[in-house]
C-alpha cells in the first residue's frame, strides 16, 4: 500500500509503497540509517501518534526526534516512568514527585509516609542514587517492554486509586466525558500520563541522575542537541524560585490542579485570588526595598516572551516612587538602528532580535549622560518610515532617580557596557513554575507562556492560535540564544505565574485551539494542548482579578496596557 512519508520537519513528504499491517515504529526502524537522532514518535496525518500506531493506507507519516516538543514531552515521560519503577525495586514502595523542570532536566523528590501520615522527602545516599541510576541503565539495556492499554475513565480512576495514586484519580474524577484513559505499565507498575510514551525502555539510553539539594536531579539530552546532555550549571536561583513557590502553594493550600480545580467548584476562589495577587505584591516589594537600599541606579528586566515583563516593569516602578524614587522607563525598541542598517539573519531577512539591530553607542552614551546628570535627547523611533527621530523626548535624571530597562538584551553586557557595573541590578522574570496536574503530570511553563501569548495576540492583533504557534519555534529560538543563557546573571528571579491561571486562561484559549483545522501544521501541538485542559476546570468570574494584575496584560483589562 502506498503512504505519504517524511523523514522529520522539513523534509520534504514522499509517495512510498510499505507492506500491510505495519506500525510506526517498524517503519521507524527501516529508515534508521536515514534518521539523525533516534525516533521516538510520529505524526500520522497530522496528530501526534505513539510509534505502536499501525499505518493505513494513503496516511501521511513523519517521524519525530526531541527536536519536536511533543516527542521530547514522551521522551521525558517514558523517562520519568523509568525512573520510578526502578527507584521502588531500590527502595521499595515510594512516592515520586516530579517537581519542576531545572539544569536542562527534572527536578524530583522521593517520598515516603511519615508517622503523622504525611508524605516525607526521602534523603538517598549516595549509594541508593547509584544502585538506582544502574537499575535503570539495565532496564534499558533489557528493552522492556512499556505496555500500554485502554480502559474506561471510571476503570482507570480504580487502578490508581488502588496504586495509591489518588491525585490522578481526582484528576480524572474530573473530566466531563466518560472516555478511555490509556494505562501504561512497566514491570508491574502502572500509571497514567496525559501523554505518550515510547514503545520500551531502550528508547530513552541517555541520562545522567545526581543528588541535587533537597531531591535529585534526572538531566537528558535537550531539544536543541538531542545526541548529547548539556554541561551542568548549577541554576541554583530557579530552585530557589521553585522552593518558595512551594511555600506559597503551601499558604495557598494547593498542591495539584485538582485542589484548584475544587476551589473553583465550592466557590473558595475568591480567597485563592487575592492571596496569589498578595504573594506577588509582597515580593515586588521586597525587590523595590533592595533596589533602594543598595542605592542602585540602573535596574535591568529581562524575561522570555509573554512572562508578564510590562506589567512588572509598572508595578516595580509604582514601588519604587513609594521608596522616594524616581524612576525613568527605558524601553530598547526606541533605539534600533536605522532600518537599512538592520542586521540580517541566515535567510536574508531583517534580525530585529539580533542585539547589533540596536544602536549600541547611542544607547551607552546616553545612559551614561543621564547617570551623571546630563539631559539627553532620547529618541523616538518611527516604526512606519524606520527611522529614529529627535526632539520629543529631551530629560535628564533626577538626583534620586533609577533608570529601569526592559528588553530582549537587557543583561547583555554590550547594552550597558558604559555603565559602573555596580550601578546595576538585574531582574530576571518569568512563569517559573507551574502547579502540577499531578504527581508526575507536569505542566510546561512553555505551556503557561504560549497560551498566554496565544490569548493576547489574539485580542492584540487578530492571530489565530494556528499563527501564535507558527511563530512560537522562531521565538523560543531567539529565547535560547539571547535570554536563557544570561538568565544566572541576575541578582533576584521574579515567578510570574499564578497558581490559578490556567482555569481562567481556558475559556479564551480552548475556542482558540479549537480552530485549528486538521490541515494545517500546528493542528497536533493545539490537540495536545487541548488535552491538557480537559483536566483543567473554567473560571468564568474574572471580577476579583485586578487591574494591575499580570493575568490581565493577556485577558485584557490591565490598568498598564489596555
Amino acid at each position: 500500500m502506498n503512504i505519504q512519508f517524511s523523514l522529520g520537519k522539513n523534509i520534504p513528504y514522499t509517495a512510498i509503497e510499505i507492506s500491510d499491517e505495519i506500525t510506526a515504529e517498524e517503519l521507524a526502524e527501516r529508515y534508521r540509517e536515514e534518521t539523525p537522532w533516534p525516533v521516538v514518535a510520529a505524526i500520522i496525518n497530522h496528530e501526534v501518534k505513539p510509534l505502536i500506531t499501525p499505518i493505513h493506507k494513503n496516511d501521511t507519516v513523519q517521524l519525530l526526534d526531541i527536536r519536536n516538543k511533543q516527542a521530547y514531552l514522551i521522551f521525558q515521560n517514558s523517562l520519568i516512568l523509568l525512573f520510578i519503577c526502578s527507584v521502588r525495586q531500590i527502595l521499595g514502595n515510594v512516592h515520586v514527585e516530579v517537581m519542576t523542570s531545572l539544569n536542562d532536566g527534572l527536578f524530583l523528590q522521593v517520598m515516603r509516609h511519615g508517622e503523622d501520615g504525611e508524605f516525607q522527602v526521602v534523603d538517598m545516599s549516595e549509594d541508593d542514587v547509584a544502585r538506582t541510576y544502574f537499575y535503570m541503565k539495565k532496564m534499558v539495556q533489557e528493552d522492556h517492554p512499556i505496555e500500554a492499554k485502554m480502559f474506561r475513565r471510571k476503570e482507570a480512576m480504580e487502578i490508581l486509586k488502588e496504586t495509591g495514586l489518588t491525585e490522578k484519580y481526582r484528576s480524572l474524577q474530573r473530566v466531563k466525558v466518560d472516555e478511555t484513559v490509556r494505562i501504561y505499565t512497566l514491570e508491574g507498575y502502572s500509571d497514567f500520563f496525559y501523554n505518550y510514551m515510547v514503545p520500551s525502555t531502550g528508547y530513552v539510553s541517555k541520562f545522567e541522575l545526581m543528588k541535587y539539594r533537597e531531591g535529585l536531579l534526572l538531566r537528558h539530552p535537550s531539544a536543541q542537541n538531542p545526541g548529547v546532555i548539556p554541561d551542568y550549571v548549577d541554576e541554583y536561583r530557579v530552585y530557589n524560585a521553585l522552593k518558595e513557590e512551594r511555600q506559597w502553594n503551601h499558604l495557598l493550600g494547593v498542591q495539584y490542579q485538582a485542589d484548584i480545580n475544587d476551589r473553583i467548584e465550592s466557590g473558595a476562589y475568591r480567597t485563592l485570588i487575592k492571596l496569589s495577587e498578595a504573594l506577588h505584591d509582597k515580593k515586588i516589594v521586597e525587590i523595590a526595598d533592595r533596589i533602594s537600599k543598595e542605592e542602585k541606579k540602573v535596574v535591568l528586566i529581562l524575561g522570555p516572551s509573554s512572562s508578564g515583563k510590562t506589567t512588572f516593569a509598572h508595578r516595580l516602578i509604582i514601588q519604587l516612587m513609594v521608596n522616594g524614587m524616581k524612576p525613568l522607563y527605558i524601553g530598547t525598541d526606541d533605539y534600533f538602528v536605522e532600518r537599512e542598517d538592520t542586521p540580517l539573519d541566515a535567510d536574508g531577512q531583517k534580525n530585529y532580535e539580533n542585539i547589533d539591530a540596536l544602536d549600541l553607542p547611542l544607547f551607552n552614551r546616553q545612559m551614561k549622560d543621564l547617570l551623571e546628570g546630563r539631559e539627553v535627547d532620547m529618541p523616538v523611533f518611527n516604526f512606519k518610515t524606520g527611522h529614529k527621530e529627535f526632539g520629543k523626548r529631551k530629560t535628564r535624571l533626577a538626583r534620586n532617580g533609577v533608570i529601569v530597562i526592559e528588553g530582549i538584551h537587557a543583561f547583555n553586557h554590550l547594552l550597558t557596557r558604559q555603565l559602573p557595573e555596580e550601578s546595576k541590578f538585574r531582574i530576571y522574570i518569568s512563569p517559573l513554575t507551574q502547579i502540577n496536574l499531578d504527581s508526575h503530570n507536569r505542566i510546561p511553563t512553555t505551556d503557561t507562556r504560549v497560551i498566554r501569548r496565544i490569548v493576547r495576540d489574539n485580542r492584540n492583533r487578530a492571530h489565530t492560535a494556528a499563527m501564535t504557534l507558527h511563530l512560537w519555534p522562531k521565538v523560543r529560538e531567539g529565547e535560547n540564544k539571547n535570554i536563557f543563557p544570561l538568565s544566572n546573571e541576575a541578582d533576584v528571579f521574579f515567578n510570574t505565574v499564578h497558581v490559578y491561571e490556567m482555569t481562567v486562561l481556558k475559556k479564551y484559549a480552548v475556542p482558540l485551539l479549537k480552530e485549528v483545522r486538521q490541515e494545517e501544521e500546528e493542528y497536533a501541538e493545539a490537540q495536545r494542548l487541548l488535552r491538557l485542559f480537559r483536566y483543567v476546570d473554567s473560571l468564568d468570574d474574572e471580577s476579583i482579578i485586578a487591574g494591575d494584575s499580570i493575568l490581565r496584560e493577556f485577558i485584557g483589562g490591565s490598568i498598564y496596557t489596555d
